[in-house]
């Protein structure tokens, strides 16, 4: 999905919201047989649910990867199932020397067709530059995360600016705002004004609203333009919005006040 589609998605749903599907086995409702299956009827209905209201689905692969094949499998049949007016990213935060992250970019851009994935680029521009080689592909570069883990490199100053400024900076050199988006979480909301005025552009994809404490209001009024320029993800909060058979419901519930709240701040900016 290349960037006019994008925008296009944004403005007939009304909506910037992003449905992490980062499924866990043992937190399935009652109802879900706790298996591969299982997963894969359950991100069904997840999909079906929240379909109308998101424009965007990120697969963290780890939560199917941990089980092998089967679990890679379930990935591919989820993906297939994700409309194709929905960007697809694989939330894989790939990064390796040249030869290798192009391995990985063959395999979820070629092979899984994902539109998108996030990636670490602690390795520098050759650990990157394979992602941006794939036409209409999106590479989503960590930039300032919502975990607290963050603190211990990514804030730390260097050249009198936090060091995750520096990489953003640099990495923007090696995209451009038609391939390159940024992750930027939304419990460092009070940052995200200063880095909406250095990268007016960009895509932001915002993980940490919901259960980790971050609002789409924070976040819009520190970081929306005139084409939306933001995914906001919310996993857990829809996920799991409920344990007992009527989680289809509840998730669609909790879709629709998230993209409510988009709504307004879209209509209001």
């Amino acid at each position: 999905m290349n960037r006019e589609k994008l925008i296009s998605e944004i403005k007939r749903k009304n909506s910037l919201l992003c449905v992490g599907l980062d499924t866990d086995m043992e937190k399935l409702p009652n109802g879900i047989e706790r298996s591969m299956a299982g997963i894969l009827e359950f991100n069904k209905q997840i999909i079906e649910a929240t379909n109308p209201y998101a424009i965007a689905y990120k697969i963290n692969t780890a939560f199917y990867e941990q089980y092998g094949a089967e679990g890679w499998q379930c990935m591919a049949d989820t993906l297939k199932l994700i409309p194709n007016d929905c960007l697809t990213i694989a939330d894989a935060k790939r990064g390796d020397i040249g030869n290798t992250s192009s391995m990985y970019a063959k395999a979820f851009f070629k092979n899984m067709n994902f539109d998108a994935i996030t990636v670490a680029p602690y390795m520098g521009e050759d650990s990157l530059s394979p992602f941006f080689q794939f036409e209409n592909k999106w590479v989503i570069c960590l930039g300032l995360t919502s975990n607290a883990g963050s603190k211990d490199f990514q804030i730390l100053s260097y050249d009198d600016k936090p060091l995750y400024e520096t990489v953003m900076e640099k990495v923007s050199h090696w995209g451009n705002e038609n391939n390159l988006m940024f992750v930027t979480g939304a419990t460092k909301a009070s940052d995200l004004k200063s880095l909406r005025a250095k990268f007016p552009q960009h895509f932001f994809l915002v993980p940490g609203v919901g259960a980790q404490g971050g609002t789409v209001k924070d976040v819009c009024d520190n970081a929306l333009t005139d084409f939306g320029g933001l995914l906001i993800n919310a996993s857990r909060s829809i996920l799991y919005a409920s344990s007992e058979h009527d989680f289809k419901e509840k998730a669609q519930a909790e879709a629709i006040t998230l993209r409510d709240a988009c709504a307004l701040a879209l209509k209001n900016h």
